[in-house]
């Protein structure tokens, strides 16, 4: 974890919010003081002495030989899990559609005023020539919390209208958010769930902010992140294979998650 967050800082050297890695820890607010924290996750016994016993939801085994995660915090997170699980579950069972090509973060600045960028990178493109490049595609996005960020006029170009009620109906495995979106529910679990998994759900996240960055109607090549210039048919092509590539790699640790949900569903007492 020490090496991923060296290589992926929070911040800028000159202590601003890091322009691409920034999001990983503003928009998910889990904090990397916590990442440093290994957990082994819900069912595991720690002999003491350890650092755990003064961990948040941990208590001391019945013989008092060692401390465990709190079984009744797993009670308390009893309608988390099944989100998790009902949502994870229903996006593993989808085919993935490799077929956005990132446009939804040019949705997010179309026909936008200077103050309603949310970035203050700039584009790579005149804002023209930005605003034609949505117009000559089709929006498919697919992710509410995508979508959600879309200017007003971009909303309605969305082939599909998206809700906050539909998100389990709409989520993709294709779909660089919902790869991201990982990380979150991953951390949104521990204690409950092992460290490894939240490292590794990071680190495919950090991997899917590169791609959605460089595809991005940003300019970021400062930063040493070449464009990938979906508005043409080689950047097109280029995306779909490194998404592609990303997608089989979020796949694994989806699965993963919705094994550990399954497993923690399975030791919650009978109601």
């Amino acid at each position: 974890m020490t090496r991923l967050l060296a290589d992926h800082p929070a911040q800028a050297p000159d202590g601003s919010p890091h322009p691409v890695w920034g999001f990983l820890f503003r928009y998910y607010s889990h904090k990397p003081a916590l990442l440093m924290r290994w957990h082994p996750g819900h069912g595991v016994d720690l002999d003491t002495p350890t650092e755990h016993a003064g961990y948040p939801h941990y208590v001391p085994t019945a013989d008092g030989h060692a401390v465990t995660v709190d079984p009744a915090y797993l009670e308390t997170r009893a309608r988390t899990v099944g989100f998790v699980d009902s949502l994870l579950r229903a996006t593993a069972d989808r085919a993935p559609r490799l077929n956005c090509f990132g446009m939804h973060e040019w949705a997010m600045v179309y026909r936008a005023s200077a103050s309603d960028i949310r970035h203050r990178t700039p584009l790579r493109l005149s804002p023209a020539a930005t605003d034609a490049a949505v117009e000559a595609s089709e929006l498919r996005c697919t992710h509410f919390d995508a979508f959600r960020f879309f200017t007003e006029p971009a909303g309605p170009r969305n082939v599909t209208p998206l809700t906050r009620a539909t998100q389990v109906d709409s989520e993709q495995p294709g779909c660089v958010h919902a790869g991201m979106d990982l990380y979150k529910w991953a951390y949104k679990l521990s204690p409950l769930v092992d460290s490894d998994l939240v490292a590794d759900a990071l680190e495919v996240a950090f991997d899917l902010r590169e791609l959605d960055m460089r595809a991005s109607p940003y300019d970021f090549a400062a930063l040493g992140f070449g464009p990938i210039a979906v508005e043409t048919p080689a950047g097109r092509a280029e995306y779909v294979r490194r998404q592609t590539v990303l997608t089989d790699h979020a796949a694994l640790i989806r699965r993963r998650l919705i094994d550990s949900c399954a497993g923690l569903i399975d030791r919650q007492p009978p109601r």
